[in-house]
């Protein structure tokens, strides 16, 4: 009877012990980059310069003579003028690369890993640096200490974005359908702050439209950019944390080698009936 009761004891406390290990894991923390995008941007110039510049000199000699014999007078001058014009024009296009952050996009995101309770997420601080070649150097911006307090960092950037704007028919109707659709795709990469390996690679899209109808009476069509564009936040959101769920759903190796579980936070409560006999 002793025997048995203390088994049951060791096994209450055994498990007690791991559930407690389970709970008290620290929860990875993660911070969010914003947006990169680098596109090529070409711009057109004329340039147009005219210039004029003249000179104008005169000289003038007169002399007088006079005796007991007669008189005389005698005079003379010249005048040097010169004039110069010069006109130029050049016109053509000039391309350069322009880099940066989108400060857009990017609440859906943090409120989707926030939701999924994978993660807890900390603030980093934004790129400024006028020299913007070293934008996509996020291991050189991680040991920058630019994520303090981060495990993980995800990095985003953007692949495509675009703006449509349509008007069609509607086929054995008066009416006409207008939209304004924004699509924007997007690759995201999980990298370690410790190891500044990458955990996580996938990319993401986020979609969204406004669609007005106009009969033939006409009048004016204004469509909603601000909620095309929370569309394309959200949908974009949920593709992301979608997409991080599926790739590190279950037991994955940590930076140190070992295999941790970062799943959700659950707490569950369990009850054991001990009989005394």
């Amino acid at each position: 009877m002793n025997f048995q009761w203390a088994s049951r004891v060791s096994l209450f406390a055994f498990a007690a012990s791991f559930s407690f290990a389970a709970i008290a894991a620290p929860t990875p923390k993660v911070a969010v980059t914003d947006l990169a995008y680098e596109e090529r941007v070409s711009e057109y110039f004329r340039v147009v310069s005219a210039s004029e510049k003249s000179s104008l000199r005169a000289s003038g000699r007169e002399s007088e003579r006079e005796s007991d014999y007669g008189y005389s007078r005698r005079s003379s001058g010249s005048v040097n003028a010169k004039s110069e014009s010069h006109y130029y024009e050049a016109e053509g296009t000039y391309s350069y690369i322009d880099r940066g952050e989108l400060r857009k996009f990017t609440a859906d995101i943090k409120g989707g890993i926030l939701k999924s309770g994978r993660f807890e997420l900390v603030q980093g601080r934004p790129f400024t640096a006028k020299n913007n070649e070293k934008l996509y150097d996020i291991i050189g911006r991680i040991k920058q200490g630019m994520y303090p307090g981060a495990d993980y960092v995800l990095f985003g950037t953007i692949n495509s974005i675009e703006f449509r704007q349509e008007a069609n028919p509607i086929d054995n109707t008066n009416t006409v359908s207008h939209t304004l659709s924004l699509e924007l795709v997007g690759e995201f990469s999980l990298v370690s702050t410790k190891s500044f390996k990458i955990k996580s690679s996938f990319s993401a899209m986020g979609t969204g439209q406004d669609v007005k109808l106009l009969t033939s009476r006409g009048g004016r069509v204004v469509l909603n950019r601000g909620k095309v564009v929370s569309e394309v936040s959200k949908s974009l959101g949920e593709d992301v944390s979608r997409q991080l769920e599926e790739q590190l759903s279950g037991i994955y190796a940590g930076d140190d080698g070992k295999e941790q579980s970062y799943g959700r936070r659950e707490e569950s409560r369990k009850e054991e009936v001990i009989i005394f006999k």
